[in-house]
């Protein structure tokens, strides 16, 4: 890869590498864009697989931006729900030979390697090179701090654990944390997992990383955010929420063709706060008879939706009929900040959790894997700006929720004159206020960014 004159005059070189994941590599150019945007002497390299490389498309990458490849040598991400055990050990021990030799290719010195938190391999080679390492955590800091002291759960008997027979138990002894059921930690520390493993081996690199970034806004988990800064001896920067906040208003920069503005012709016509936005996210699935029962629920109630449902939207369509919209993919951020949108039912994955507060909407938690039964709980008990749709049902059931259910649960949900609704949508308000003033002039991690940039500008290159 070479350097033209301008990029060797750069003082400061960053290669960024995330997990390659919609949910990782999402946050992390999000990152590195508001990196660029507060200094011209910042270039940065990000590093994905071809494949990846195919998804995001390089031709309207910002300016100082620049993508590095690797080949692929992990499975495609179009069978990665097959196994995932074995696409995450092929993450883990497959991408770091091409990662290192595609360093040794740069003619522009590395002056800083920004790593998702689970590769643990970068902080081997930055170590190795004398290169500062960030470790970049792109889920809640509750969860962090959840893994991070899984020898509490351990020494408590919390694991392994039956959610369907203790999951209501509540854990009162993870620093920084309210007191959280059981079930309501993520997925990994239930039980014996052949993932589990791996996971906790990833963790224990990050002391070795010499900086914490945080996709999390600081005022949403202070409490954790402290503790975890009193646990470690390195810089910890809560810089979120990392979504695309500062494109909004831009519809060019999202449209490829004249199809992807049909919605927001559709959304224009909506009265205000009227429809419900829908997604379960592009990775865990929901079962198609479940999808079936929701969208025939939708039909009956009545209410209006716009509902993003990949690989399956002629069939549902047919099934949930004129009330709404159904679509393959939209501009979640763009849609959710549309005045007719009036609330989020949502799988609760980080990203999305962060870009419905953001547009201080209530929610409808629906949690599939994964950290979501996590940021349902925040949602619902600690933020107490929105309702589990499965509510009444006993810890680790998995049984379906029903059309009339969804009926039910909708209409109230949507109900603006309800007093209940009212009350979680001004909680929703003020902690839209909270991240909006965040990412403004001064805000927490508006500050926490400048202070990073400071700090890696000043490093030398190796």
């Amino acid at each position: 890869m070479d350097s033209d004159n301008t990029e060797r005059s750069r003082s400061c070189h960053v290669v960024a590498v995330p997990f390659p994941g919609r949910g990782h590599v999402n946050p992390m150019m999000n990152f590195c864009e508001l990196l660029v945007s507060r200094r011209d002497d910042i270039l940065i390299t990000f590093v994905v697989t071809e494949e990846w490389l195919g998804f995001i498309g390089s031709d309207n990458n910002p300016p100082r931006i620049r993508f590095g490849t690797i080949p692929n040598v992990i499975p495609s991400e179009r069978v990665r729900a097959d196994d995932i055990p074995g696409f995450i050990e092929a993450v883990l021990t497959k991408m770091e030979g091409p990662f290192e030799r595609l360093l040794d290719g740069f003619e522009l010195p590395v002056t800083t390697i920004v790593a998702d938190t689970f590769l643990f391999w970068p902080v081997r080679i930055g170590n190795r090179r004398n290169i500062p390492v960030v470790s970049f955590w792109t889920m809640a800091a509750s969860v962090f701090s959840m893994f991070h002291h899984f020898d509490l759960l351990l020494q408590n008997g919390h694991h392994p654990i039956d959610i369907s027979e203790r999951g209501d138990e509540r854990v009162d002894y993870i620093p920084g944390l309210s007191p959280t059921r059981i079930a309501d930690f993520p997925a990994l520390l239930h039980h014996k997992n052949p993932i589990l493993p791996r996971t906790r081996e990833v963790l224990s690199w990050v002391p070795k990383a010499q900086y914490l970034v945080l996709a999390s806004v600081y005022e949403l988990e202070a409490q954790v955010i402290d503790t975890l800064k009193s646990i470690f001896s390195f810089p910890i920067y809560p810089t979120g929420p990392l979504i695309p906040y500062f494109k909004l208003g831009d519809r060019s920069s999202v449209a490829t063709a004249a199809d992807d503005l049909h919605y927001f012709q559709w959304l224009d016509s909506q009265p205000c706060c009227s429809v419900l936005y829908i997604s379960f996210g592009s990775v865990a699935s929901v079962s198609s008879a479940q999808m079936d029962e929701i969208a025939a629920g939708l039909r009956d109630s009545c209410v209006r939706f716009f509902w993003v449902a990949r690989g399956a939207t002629s069939r549902l369509r047919e099934v949930c009929g004129e009330t709404g919209l159904v679509v393959p993919w939209c501009n979640q951020l763009e849609v959710l900040s549309h005045s007719s949108i009036g609330g989020f039912w949502t799988h609760c994955g980080w990203n999305s959790t962060v870009e419905g507060l953001f547009s201080g909407l209530h929610f409808l938690t629906f949690p599939v894997g994964l950290d979501q039964v996590s940021n349902s709980k925040a949602i619902v008990e600690d933020w107490k700006t929105g309702w589990r749709v499965k509510r009444n049902q006993p810890a680790g059931a998995e049984t379906l929720v029903t059309r009339e259910e969804t009926v039910g649960i909708v209409k109230r949900f949507m109900d603006s004159e309800s007093i209940e609704v009212k009350e979680m949508k001004r909680r929703a308000r003020k902690l839209q206020e909270i991240c909006r003033q965040a990412t403004g002039r001064g805000g927490s991690s508006e500050s926490n960014i400048n202070a990073f940039i400071s700090e890696i500008t000043q490093l030398p290159s190796h």
